[in-house]
């Protein structure tokens, strides 16, 4: 099996500064764009067979630019959505700060001003990646289109890491990263947030 895991494009929250989360912005003009220009990279690329995303208006308006390019329906799950973020969500960094400040220490089942914990974060993409390598034909190219935040937790999940890890994982705007898993469950990353399908567009815009 093939997976591809595509962030979102850049949505209206990046422009106002703000914390997204569960926040639901939709993209702007050149988060369209974005999403456009990936889009037609995987298609010239790959034969997508399934495409499965976060519901958030985000997420969804970039995976139906895959949609139509490749001609494949979409799946939401809402396993696939970013962080659970609660009262923070839609603030700038300040007015987060000063409203809900972080505490001194955070544990792995913190839960503090509507947010979910990052036990209950690491499940859901554990659940989302499992229904994926579990009910997909083993022989399927699948893309998640979904958040920069899960994303990280999605490699988590795939790589076997602790939750609790120092290692990051970047991802840009449209940013690809390609996954393989063999009849053995071997497990490969053959790239990661590959972003050449946007050479020049934010020039162009």
């Amino acid at each position: 099996m093939d997976i591809l895991v595509i962030r979102h494009g850049q949505s209206e929250a990046d422009v106002l500064n703000v914390i997204e989360g569960r926040a639901d912005f939709p993209l702007t003009n050149l988060g369209h764009a974005q999403a456009e220009k990936m889009a037609q990279w995987v298609r010239e690329h790959y034969q997508v067979n399934y495409i499965v995303c976060s519901p958030l208006l985000r997420a969804r308006q970039t995976a139906e630019h895959l949609s139509r390019a490749t001609g494949i329906g979409i799946v939401c799950d809402g396993d696939l959505m970013e962080w659970q973020n609660g009262l923070i969500a839609g603030l700038t960094r300040s007015e987060a700060d000063a409203k809900y400040p972080a505490p001194p220490v955070k544990f792995p089942h913190t839960k503090l001003y509507g947010q979910e914990s990052q036990i209950e974060f690491r499940a859901r993409a554990e659940n989302a990646l499992s229904r994926v390598l579990n009910e997909k034909p083993s022989d399927s190219i699948v893309a998640i289109v979904s958040h920069g935040g899960m994303i990280s937790m999605l490699y988590r999940s795939f790589l076997g890491l602790p939750m609790n890890t120092n290692i990051s994982f970047a991802t840009g705007d449209t940013g690809i990263h390609h996954w393989h898993v063999n009849q053995e469950n071997r497990r490969t990353v053959l790239f990661s947030n590959r972003q050449e399908h946007l050479q020049g567009i934010e020039t162009s815009q």
